[in-house]
């Protein structure tokens, strides 16, 4: 059985994943899901309970920075690229996220909604040691062949 060929493909699928739940997330609070929209109104307000510790001026810029960082978690995921990074991101976020709704609603909250596990999904893909099917895969291949060509430039300019 080859493991490394089901890492693979579990990595790209954790990939896809995150970034799907990023994109429903994101598509959902700015109304682009037609009537299975929150919508923005209704996301400040639910952003407004969840961050119940921040004061209300603050509501609105968290709001916004989030919905930048998922919309771009989501992107860089999908495409595969600075996959390490992003996911990294991506787990600080959620388990923010996670903290943050414990400490206003409780534990069952995050884990009736999975934050933890999205968080920790997150984090194990940041930990992963190649992204097969990806920009960062193709940008790898491309610094190891220039790398290949410079040596054989090198050698061959010796003799």
């Amino acid at each position: 059985m080859n493991m490394k060929r089901y890492q693979d493909t579990a990595t790209l699928l954790l990939r896809f994943a995150l970034a799907i739940g990023f994109l429903s997330a994101v598509s959902s609070r700015l109304g682009l899901l037609c009537t299975h929209s929150s919508g923005w109104t209704n996301f400040l307000a639910y952003a407004g309970k969840v961050n119940s510790f921040l004061p209300e001026s603050m509501v609105m810029l968290f709001a916004i920075a989030s919905t930048i960082l998922e919309g771009g978690f989501a992107l860089l995921l999908l495409m595969g690229y600075q996959t390490r990074w992003a996911s990294a991101g991506a787990a600080g976020l959620t388990l923010a996220f996670a903290l943050a709704m414990t400490y206003s609603f409780g534990l069952k909250d995050p884990l009736d909604y999975s934050v933890f596990a999205f968080s920790a999904g997150s984090f194990l893909l940041s930990t992963m040691p190649q992204y097969c099917w990806s920009i960062d895969e193709l940008i790898l291949k491309k610094g190891n062949n220039t790398k290949k060509a410079n040596m054989y430039e090198k050698a061959n300019y010796k003799k």
